[in-house]
């Protein structure tokens, strides 16, 4: 059986692509053809999580084994089948390829093919360039939110708490120490 894979990105209009893969395959060998088609470098940290209908991360399947200190189960690529967790069309998935700033591709298992296998996965469509794997934190900190008016957002140096209405926030046991100095915060 052969599934075809839907791949985009939320950050990237233009971005498309569709990887064919048996069944059988493992997540590793799926990863591995993300990586190929996207040009994403293997150096990185990734995840594939399992979604229900509206993309909330479900079951995380990780590139590597991870500490874990819950009763739950550690899935890593290498050791997980598609098909022992992949079985509808429609099926969503998420590949986590940026962890430090959480960016993900969305992936759909867009047809399932019975009676056909293939010896590798192929990238049957390609559109558009993938996101940039990584981003600079340091460029993000450095951009200034601008609002239609011409304000500054929150972030910008000349940010004054006593400017906070305190509306909305009746019933909030926790007040600050009397002789806490504002700039302590920032």
């Amino acid at each position: 059986m052969i599934f075809k894979f839907l791949i985009l990105s939320d950050e990237v209009d233009n971005f498309k692509r569709e990887i064919k893969i048996d069944s059988d395959a493992t997540f590793m060998d799926f990863y591995r053809a993300i990586l190929d088609c996207t040009g994403f470098s293997e150096k990185e940290m990734a995840s594939f999580f399992l979604c229900d209908e509206k993309w909330r991360r479900k079951q995380e399947i990780t590139l590597v084994e991870m500490d874990t200190y819950s009763d739950e189960d550690a899935y890593t690529m290498e050791e997980c089948i598609l098909n022992d967790f992949l079985e509808d069309e429609k099926q969503k998935l998420m590949f986590v390829f940026d962890y430090l700033n959480d960016r993900a591709l969305y992936i759909e298992l867009s047809e399932i093919i019975p009676g056909k296998n293939l010896k590798a996965a192929t990238c049957t469509l390609s559109i558009g360039n993938a996101p940039d794997q990584s981003i600079d934190v340091e460029d993000i900190k450095a951009e200034t939110v601008t609002l239609d008016m011409g304000e500054t957002f929150y972030g910008d140096e000349n940010y004054d708490l006593d400017e906070l209405d305190s509306e909305g926030f009746d019933g909030l046991d926790v007040e600050p120490p009397a002789d806490l100095d504002q700039s302590d915060l920032f």
